[in-house]
């Protein structure tokens, strides 16, 4: 086992290096920023939905008016992807272009719309059709923000522009060198929208979504769902962010899919499509990555070691809400032989067993899109329309759960507790750790106030240090600041904090993001996975830590 798993180890280099890919995270960190529309429209489908589950029919009037938001919102969600995931895009290049020579992020955001709806909309009688400004036409928001930002990027680097007197005011002359790339941009999916009309009749939208429906019909088999949150799995346990690399690959379906079941329903059929958000959120990674949302309760009931009841104690509280990287790396999980089988195993018979009861029992697969950090029975149960099958599946799993992870934590738990027996503690060096952080945190307490920014996915890990950092700071009296986000919604912010750490699954943007505090002269520190959950839970070692970096 520990043969394969150095092979798998090996790697690790390219696996961080698609991680990096400037476009995949142009998708994931686009759909950050479109997020907010999202878990905006989910709470009016609810409110509209949910009452008629158990018999109560709202208001005619009410159930329009809650429709008629949820319409607005996540209706155009492809509309404001276009436009998020071209500037996320735009800020990428950016960083790697001539200090004289850059995209205009807002010009890019508007091109992108104009081509997004050439590509996607269809005109009608005093109006637009809006099929495709939904979840179906993410897909071609992805395409349009692509042709977008490069055609920018070759205007602005062959300085294809209307030069204006250095006499014009910046703002104007911004506005005459942003006319030929808007347009040769905007031009190509003029371009683009006619040929595929001409040749297949409709939008390039409805095309591109017809021409990988046998793809996505693959995925969203057995076969399919097996290897998407496998391989989620499998990155995560060579310490590389798995959903960022496979989630950009399949955003488009599993967005698209939620909104195919609703009319399903909505139409009195089955909510068929299993490859959703939903099932990735609330069973191929319930608790987190690896499905672990029953390992803490495991560890606290049948582990002997202090190290793994500790663990329990400390992680299950987060795992609930689906941060699991206090588990994944105190424990740990990743790279631990013990765990290869059952971490990459339980993701993969979750979704077949939820295949199962959609295909063959007749449950209604996810319809609602709910937050990430839902609790995944909570997600499970009200995503699928709380149906007595979806209660019943989510007992089922929590057993099948256990079942599957319980034999390796017995027998890792063996290994600690003889480990534990031989370890001796080592006084006289703590008390020299001791005196070091007391000395550090008086010259502190005196000194000028720190501001720290901690990073990583989702803003729920970093939480956790910065959380940590204040309560440290608080109680040593030490004139420090932390705040906690997410990677990729940093970049408007960073320039007002004067250290930002990395939380170990974003290490791998280390390169990237250096770039960017180099310039600012703002210091970086990446953490890495055991060294970061222990820092969460001493305060006063986290405020020692980031002092450290300071001298």
């Amino acid at each position: 086992m520990n043969g394969i798993i150095k092979q798998i180890e090996k790697g690790k280099p390219f696996f961080e290096k698609i991680s990096r890919n400037i476009y995949l995270g142009a998708i994931r960190d686009g759909f950050l920023a479109a997020m907010p529309a999202i878990l905006f429209s989910s709470i009016f489908i609810l409110l509209a939905a949910i009452p008629e589950i158990f018999g109560y029919k709202l208001p005619e009037n009410v159930s329009t008016w809650l429709w008629k938001v949820y319409g607005y919102s996540m209706g155009v969600v492809a509309l404001l992807v276009s436009a998020t995931t071209a500037r996320c895009l735009s800020e990428s290049m950016n960083r790697n272009m001539p200090t004289n020579k850059k995209i205009n992020s807002v010009s890019v955001m508007l091109a992108s719309i104009v081509s997004f709806l050439l590509l996607s909309v269809d005109q009608i009688e005093n109006g637009l059709a809006n099929g495709y400004m939904g979840t179906k036409g993410i897909l071609a928001a992805f395409v349009a923000a692509f042709i977008t930002v490069n055609v920018y990027k070759f205007c602005v680097l062959k300085d294809i522009t209307i030069k204006m007197p250095k006499e014009v005011p910046g703002t104007i002359s911004q506005t005459f060198r942003d006319v030929f790339p808007f347009s040769f941009a905007v031009f190509a999916a003029v371009i683009i929208d006619t040929i595929v009309r001409i040749f297949f009749g409709h939008s390039f939208a409805e095309a591109i979504i017809t021409l990988l429906q046998p793809l996505f019909t693959a995925a969203d088999g057995y076969l399919g769902i097996s290897i998407i949150w496998g391989a989620m799995a499998l990155f995560w346990f060579v310490g590389v962010h798995g959903p960022s690399i496979v989630e950009p690959a399949i955003a488009a379906i599993i967005y698209a899919n939620v909104e195919t079941n609703l009319q399903l329903v909505r139409a009195g059929q089955h909510a068929s499509n299993v490859l959703t958000v939903g099932l990735g959120n609330f069973v191929g990674t319930m608790g987190g990555t690896g499905a672990t949302l029953v390992v803490p309760f495991l560890f606290m009931l049948f582990a002997k070691s202090k190290q793994l009841k500790a663990v329990g104690k400390a992680s299950f509280v987060p795992v609930c809400f689906a941060v699991n990287e206090p588990l994944l790396f105190a424990t740990p999980i990743i790279l631990n032989p013990y765990f290869f089988i059952p971490f990459l195993l339980t993701p993969m018979v979750n979704v077949c067993a939820f295949k199962f009861f959609v295909d063959v029992l007749g449950m209604n697969s996810f319809m609602y899109v709910l937050p990430w950090a839902t609790p995944a029975p909570i997600g499970l149960i009200l995503g699928t329309g709380a149906g007595i099958l979806s209660i019943v599946l989510m007992l089922l799993l929590l057993v099948i759960d256990s079942i599957i992870y319980l034999p390796f934590i017995k027998a890792y738990d063996d290994s600690l507790v003889e480990e534990e027996a031989k370890k001796s503690e080592v006084i006289e060096l703590e008390e020299k750790v001791e005196a070091e952080l007391e000395e550090k945190i008086r010259v502190a307490a005196e000194g000028e106030k720190h501001n720290i920014l901690v990073l990583c996915a989702g803003a729920g890990t970093s939480a956790m240090l910065a959380n940590a950092l204040t309560e440290g700071a608080a109680e040593l009296g030490v004139n420090l600041s932390s705040t906690a986000g997410a990677y990729g919604s940093h970049y408007e912010i960073m320039k007002d904090f004067d250290m930002i750490v990395l939380a170990p699954q974003v290490n791998s943007y280390y390169e990237d993001i250096k770039k960017d505090t180099d310039k600012l002269g703002i210091k970086l520190v990446a953490t890495k996975g055991a060294e970061y959950i222990k820092l969460t839970r001493d305060p006063k070692g986290a405020v020692q830590f980031v002092l450290s970096h300071f001298e």
